[in-house]
């Protein structure tokens, strides 16, 4: 969802009418959607070790309640300011609310739920890894894709290898069926949210689409925090620097660009991105809160890695 979208949008829907120009669309790939994987990847993966440290500080839900409310405040002048075009129809604010709800209601609310029962993060990861398997098993039926053969080795690759790397670190212990049960419902959450912006999904102002998903992640997480939850917080540079990172990176930059790729790109390719997390997820936990990844998890990085590179190559589509 971003100000570049409008204008790639309305030549994907030119494009039938040229097909005979295959090498335009590739020519015109702007140059953020080309990093878009690496950044997202990036962003994505850090969030396991901050937020783990956040929890320190405060409780799971209480962060996340705050970590909506401040989107909105970022998020608020700016809509003053720039006054975005609104979505034209109602069906668009509900396609809007719709991914908002399944994202930051079902799969962030959920996830950090379950670390209040025990669940680990590297269990968590590693359930999580598994939305690329679950789009893939609808993506034909919900928006048409077919899932060659290629695709479905590099699906299982991807989740051998974030396995090896996660057995390697010695994290998956599941600890709690109710964590357990909150994060199978969280990464149905997810996977859902990718079908459903695939499908229904059209190109609204950033800021626009943000503060609507991010106002029914806000409404539908805030009883739940107060009902359920601690609200003592920790206020410290330590806090204060994970807030900012969960608001700006996780939430304003990444959840943006991964909706973005999911509209440029196909479902099942953008999804399989996600083999990475766990992998990605333990390097960056070593420095940062001192979990240490064995030689041997480096082998699964390695298989990971080749598997995401062949359920990432774009097949040629035909009617």
């Amino acid at each position: 969802m971003t100000s570049e979208a409008p204008a790639t949008t309305s030549n994907i829907a030119e494009a039938p009418r040229n097909s005979d120009r295959q090498a335009v669309p590739q020519e015109h790939t702007p140059l953020w959607l080309k990093a878009g994987p690496a950044i997202f990847l990036l962003l994505w993966s850090l969030g396991f070790p901050v937020a783990k440290i956040g929890i320190r500080h405060a409780d799971p839900l209480m962060i996340l309640t705050m970590r909506y409310g401040l989107v909105l405040i970022v998020l608020a002048p700016l809509i003053v300011w720039f006054r975005p075009r609104l979505p034209a129809r109602r069906i668009d604010w509900l396609h809007l609310a719709v991914v908002g709800f399944l994202i930051q209601t079902l799969y962030f609310g959920l996830c950090y739920t379950a670390f209040s029962f025990g669940m680990s993060a590297g269990t968590m990861a590693l359930i999580v890894s598994l939305q690329p398997v679950v789009v893939a098993l609808a993506a034909p039926a919900m928006v048409g894709e077919v899932i060659g053969l290629k695709r479905w080795l590099g699906f299982g690759l991807g989740l051998a290898g974030a396995v090896i790397v996660i057995l390697c670190r010695s994290a998956v212990e599941v600890t709690s069926i109710t964590g357990l049960v909150l994060t199978v419902i969280g990464l149905f959450g997810m996977s859902g949210a990718a079908l459903y912006e695939k499908r229904f999904g059209v190109t609204q102002h950033p800021l626009v689409a943000n503060a609507v998903q991010y106002g029914v992640g806000f409404i539908t997480t805030l009883p739940f925090a107060f009902l359920f939850g601690s609200t003592r917080v920790d206020w410290n540079g330590e806090f204060i620097g994970v807030m900012a990172y969960l608001v700006i990176g996780n939430s304003l930059i990444a959840i943006t660009l991964m909706l973005a790729m999911i509209r440029h790109g196909e479902a099942s390719r953008v999804a399989a991105l996600f083999f990475l997390v766990p992998p990605l997820a333990a390097l960056l936990s070593w420095p940062m809160i001192g979990e240490t990844m064995p030689a041997a998890a480096w082998i699964g990085m390695a298989v990971a890695a080749i598997g995401v590179a062949l359920a990432s190559r774009r097949a040629v589509k035909s009617k």
